[in-house]
């Protein structure tokens, strides 16, 4: 039997199963203090879904960068332009992505993790630049899930004050970074045949 998820997580999925449409501006309304973490969440989410991350992933990647970059500035609450907050969320593919990320959290809650507030500044520069490497649509397997998987668990060490955890994604950060520049070449030679391809 899978535990019971965080009060955050509660609340999350209590919006998800409401009927009707919910906007994301209600999503942040809920989120209230823990805003950078719910948005790193819930942009990153989509990008765990084979096929739905192809088109979203630059967006998804360009919307962390801003945001992290705010959480590096120092920003007490991210700025979110009012027509994205209109914006309607599609809640069955997100809610069923959001429960693939609990079931690998609840193998990270280990007894004994502490649980106390992050350091929003280097937090937030990591996610600037996982959202970055995000954002590069690159010819490799898995070259945008595990952008986003180490984003999903900065927004969940964001959410639940987890240090472990965000320890854990900047390490998985570094990792990603090694893995894209160890395939440099491959990412410039497919670029290179694409735009040879366009300019014939």
């Amino acid at each position: 039997m899978q535990p019971a998820p965080k009060p955050f997580f509660e609340t999350l999925h209590a919006l998800l199963d409401a009927e009707g449409e919910i906007t994301l501006g209600e999503l942040l309304d809920a989120a209230g203090e823990q805003t950078y973490g719910f948005l790193t969440l819930l942009l990153s989410l989509p990008n765990l879904v084979p096929g739905l991350n192809l088109g979203l992933a630059p967006v998804g990647g360009i919307g962390l960068m801003a945001l992290g970059v705010q959480m590096a500035w120092g920003t007490p609450h991210p700025w979110v332009p009012r027509r994205i907050q209109a914006q309607p969320i599609h809640k069955g593919r997100i809610k069923n992505a959001l429960a693939r990320l609990e079931t690998q959290l609840d193998r990270l809650r280990w007894r004994g993790a502490g649980r106390r507030p992050i350091h929003h500044r280097w937090a937030g520069a990591c996610i600037a630049w996982t959202g970055f490497l995000l954002a590069i649509p690159v010819p490799l397997p898995f070259g945008n899930q595990l952008p986003a998987a180490t984003l999903c668990l900065m927004g969940a060490a964001l959410l639940e004050e987890r240090p472990t955890w965000a320890w854990i994604g900047a390490i998985a950060s570094l990792a990603n970074t090694l893995y894209f520049a160890f395939s440099f070449d491959l990412i410039l030679r497919t670029f290179t045949r694409a735009f040879h391809a366009m300019v014939k």
